[in-house]
């Protein structure tokens, strides 16, 4: 713990909803909801606007649409949001070299270690100035936590939210603590906390008066003695500049359950294929790979098979994936398949004589099936399709425009797809810079004017220019 309130931890506020409005002039001040727009989809973020109504994020879509049917629901442009991310990680950089990103829009900063803060009145300067140099950057809000560990440091900026800062000084954490819920504390989810209730503990004062003896009897001994400690408001943690990636996976959710055995088997191939691109992009390879499989009934199983080397070979990835598969029930359905890569290194020791002998195997288990995934490995990797096209059913292109997404128009310019269907698509025509939302003019989706566009910056670069150097 510090004596002073030099742990700085920032959260976007609504980051991917905030970023759409501030893109979108139309939408600001409205309610806005972004996540998959299936039958399965959930909300991802969801506005302040939106929020009134109930709404939240892990909410699942349908509800959600039923809570507020009034508003905008798009689809995530991740690439945007996250050259937004680069921008604010890059702020965070310039204020101290220990900076510990935990997504897009979160991250802690040791100010002490970047020499900007050693006591309270630094400490809150450098937070304001940050929220000044993020909104002149981008246009966005942040909230802001200082206090003399993450743990509290996390805290206070929820309790900034939104648009805020707050200061919480080293010495007043167990004050602080003892009214609120356990499930305020890091590691007490809703089987934990369910537990503690049991056990007649539901808020902080309660964990700190029943002791660390119990507190282990209950939940173990490392779980018990850590949440004994951080009830006490003790919190030694260090910022860590470089999270190190520990897999990597990719996994889809299907609008109608898969029942039929090939179908299922082609997708996790697919899957498979997506996951080595990724392994790849992050300069990884690994050593087990992972199969998860969740059913109709949402029963979820996970098979994992540990290779003798790490690999970032897209047809060993795919046949034990494949081998995994052979060996769960998927009788009844599947509505979520996903595939993992663990054991990640920054190297690849292939073993090919392991390989050719789990081909071999898989071969004479599968019979032709090992065949056609050898003639498979001459292909490249699949890469992650885009949401603007898709085959029709005579092989032409087929364009699908999903809310939300970034078109160009040859003479109306840059917009955005408000909604498709019955072969017609209606975009609105603005940009981030307008101060009045733009015009709405509907086209066939095949028109060859109307193609995909590209995100445009949320602020004009000789606005942004202080902020983003």
């Amino acid at each position: 713990m510090r004596a002073a309130p030099t742990i700085l931890h920032l959260d976007m506020d609504a980051f991917f909803a905030a970023a759409e409005q501030a893109a979108k002039p139309s939408l600001r001040g409205k309610p806005v909801i972004v996540g998959g727009l299936g039958p399965r989809g959930v909300v991802a973020t969801a506005s302040y606007e939106a929020r009134r109504f109930g709404v939240h994020s892990a909410m699942p879509m349908g509800q959600a649409r039923r809570l507020a049917p009034n508003a905008a629901f798009l689809v995530p442009r991740f690439s945007f949001y996250r050259s937004i991310s680069e921008q604010v990680m890059e702020l965070l950089g310039r204020l101290s070299p220990l900076v510990e990103p935990l997504s897009l829009d979160e991250a802690f900063v040791d100010l002490e270690a970047g020499e900007v803060a050693d006591d309270s009145a630094s400490a809150r300067a450098a937070g304001e100035r940050l929220r000044v140099d993020i909104l002149a950057a981008t246009g966005l809000t942040g909230s802001v936590g200082l206090a003399g560990s993450k743990m509290i440091a996390k805290i206070a900026s929820e309790e900034a939210k939104p648009d805020g800062l707050v200061l919480i000084e080293p010495g007043t954490e167990r004050e602080l603590l003892g009214p609120r819920s356990v499930r305020i504390l890091p590691g007490v989810g809703p089987a934990t906390g369910e537990h503690l209730r049991r056990a007649g503990m539901t808020t902080v004062a309660d964990l700190a008066e029943a002791g660390e003896d119990e507190l282990v009897r209950l939940l173990g001994r490392s779980h018990g003695a850590s949440l004994y400690r951080m009830a006490q408001g003790y919190d030694d943690r260090p910022v860590v500049a470089e999270r190190d990636a520990k897999s990597v996976s990719v996994e889809d959710t299907f609008d109608v359950d898969l029942h039929d055995r090939v179908r299922i088997r082609t997708e996790v191939e697919r899957l498979a294929e997506r996951c080595v691109g990724r392994l790849r992009a992050s300069g990884h390879s690994g050593r087990t790979i992972v199969l998860k499989v969740r059913r109709y009934d949402f029963s979820t199983l996970t098979r994992s098979e540990t290779l003798r080397g790490p690999t970032d070979d897209v047809v060993v990835v795919r046949e034990a994936a494949g081998r995994l598969l052979e060996a769960v029930d998927t009788t009844g359905g599947v509505r979520l398949l996903g595939v993992g890569v663990s054991g990640l290194a920054d190297y690849t020791q292939e073993d090919l004589f392991a390989q050719a002998e789990a081909r071999a195997e898989a071969e004479g288990q599968a019979g032709g099936a090992g065949d056609a995934a050898a003639a498979a490995s001459e292909a490249s990797v699949v890469p992650e399709p885009e949401p603007e096209t898709g085959a029709g059913a005579e092989g032409a292109v087929e364009r699908h425009w999903a809310p939300g997404n970034d078109v160009r128009h040859a003479v109306y310019g840059a917009g955005w797809v408000q909604g498709s269907g019955v072969g017609r698509v209606t975009v609105r025509f603005e940009e981030p810079t307008w101060s009045e939302p733009g015009r709405v003019r509907t086209f066939a989706v095949d028109d060859p004017e109307l193609v995909p566009g590209e995100a445009l910056p949320l602020v004009d670069r000789g606005v942004g220019a202080a902020g983003t150097g």
